[in-house]
């Protein structure tokens, strides 16, 4: 296949790793690796493989693992706050645990909560839990989740990010197909610096940009 630039930084690109029919490049700027288009499914495909997955926002264990976003709103955050789950998927344990305590937030997805009305408002924060993964044009979709967030506003990240020394062949993460952005921690300082944030915190799987 042929080479295409990261479509985050628009570095030049290599091939990195061919799994099956899915070809792998990485990104000579920002060091992610990221699937080549061609191998991009359809947009019914990816729906019905959403559709596959168990989202239930009642679910405790789903509650307590994406808690170290929702406690980081908890305690940036109050009642008076507006914020926004992007990327919520089926239904959002995020927006359930928050809404519990008195929150008041939205939530958009592409396939189940589609309201682009909802992307035309500013939010104080934004949770965007398990799906900067998914972005197939991920520099477009931060340039909306930047123009989505007041000032002093924080956008909240968890993904599972690249390593170089990790053995990619048996990585979990790159396996399902819809993980088409996979994010070296270098990839977030540019974004940071390209989309003037002021600050960028990592902590493990949890990225904290702030407006």
């Amino acid at each position: 296949m042929k080479s295409v630039d990261c479509p985050l930084c628009n570095g030049t690109s290599k091939h990195y790793h061919t799994k099956g029919q899915r070809e792998f490049l990485q990104c000579s700027l920002c060091l992610s690796v990221f699937t080549h288009p061609d191998c991009f499914l359809t947009p019914e495909e990816e729906k019905a493989h959403y559709l596959c997955h168990n989202n239930d926002p009642e679910d405790v264990r789903y509650q307590n693992f994406l808690s170290p976003v929702t406690n980081l709103i908890l305690d940036d955050f109050n009642k008076n706050h507006k914020g926004l789950d992007f990327g919520a998927g089926t239904g959002s344990p995020i927006v359930k645990v928050l809404t519990d305590n008195g929150y008041d937030i939205n939530q958009y997805d592409l396939f189940f909560f589609n309201d682009p009305e909802k992307l035309n408002r500013q939010y104080d924060y934004i949770a965007c839990t398990e799906v900067a993964e998914h972005f197939k044009e991920p520099h477009k979709e931060f340039t909306k989740l930047r123009d989505m967030l007041l000032p002093g506003g924080k956008l909240y990240i968890m993904t599972d990010m690249f390593d170089e020394n990790r053995d990619f062949a048996s990585w979990f993460y790159k396996t399902d197909p819809t993980h088409v952005f996979l994010y070296h921690p270098k990839a977030f300082e540019w974004i940071a610096l390209a989309f003037d944030f002021k600050n960028v915190h990592i902590n493990g799987r949890v990225i904290t940009l702030q407006a």
